[in-house]
């Protein structure tokens, strides 16, 4: 009995160590607005324009829903009217060169929070099979948020599956803010 029971345990772990190790972070570049609220948002909705070919797709469906899981887990409640943000996605199919900005990373910013701060511009070269994540505040009409990956090391796969849920993953792991209240709604319920 011991015997078995050890063997069960055993098999568990080496189950939940390779399941780590399927999760490789794709290298990710990241900017953002110095006008973002990012401590103030708490609802979201997808920002989609007419027929989203990107949408229709599988793999348009996986990111979807990765992101949808994600913003979730950070707190956040899907809302179609008057959502604080919008998100869009987009997976380039052709190598290109992108704008970005040399900046500080967001949670440094936090910290002060400048406002007047100038955006040190820079190109960055994306690969085919580029995924870029949006997220625009409805108010302000404008981007204050976006992250986008390409694997270096050999082209993302966007028929599979791991493959999109790891561009995403990769790519809102930069994106760590909590929804507003979510953190102290939490703690209430866990001092119940």
């Amino acid at each position: 009995m011991k015997a078995q029971s050890l063997l069960l345990s055993a098999s568990v772990l080496l189950v939940l160590i390779s399941g780590c190790f399927s999760y490789r972070e794709l290298p990710v570049e990241y900017d953002y607005s110095y006008k973002g609220r990012f401590d103030k948002y708490n609802s979201y909705d997808f920002l989609i324009q007419g027929e989203n070919v990107e949408l229709m797709s599988s793999s348009g469906t996986a990111i979807y829903n990765a992101i949808e899981s994600h913003m979730k887990f950070l707190g956040y409640k899907k809302k179609s009217n008057r959502p604080d943000l919008l998100l869009s996605f987009r997976v380039f199919v052709d190598s290109l060169n992108f704008r970005g900005y040399n900046q500080p990373k967001i949670e440094d910013w936090m910290a002060k929070k400048d406002r007047d701060m100038e955006y040190q511009r820079m190109k960055i070269g994306m690969k085919e099979g580029t995924l870029l994540i949006q997220i625009f505040d409805r108010k302000q009409k404008s981007s204050i948020w976006q992250g986008y990956a390409t694997d270096y090391y050999g082209k993302v796969d966007f028929t599979d599956i791991r493959d999109v849920n790891n561009a995403v993953k990769s790519i809102l792991n930069k994106y760590q803010f909590f929804a507003d209240g979510f953190l102290e709604e939490q703690q209430k319920i866990l001092s119940q």
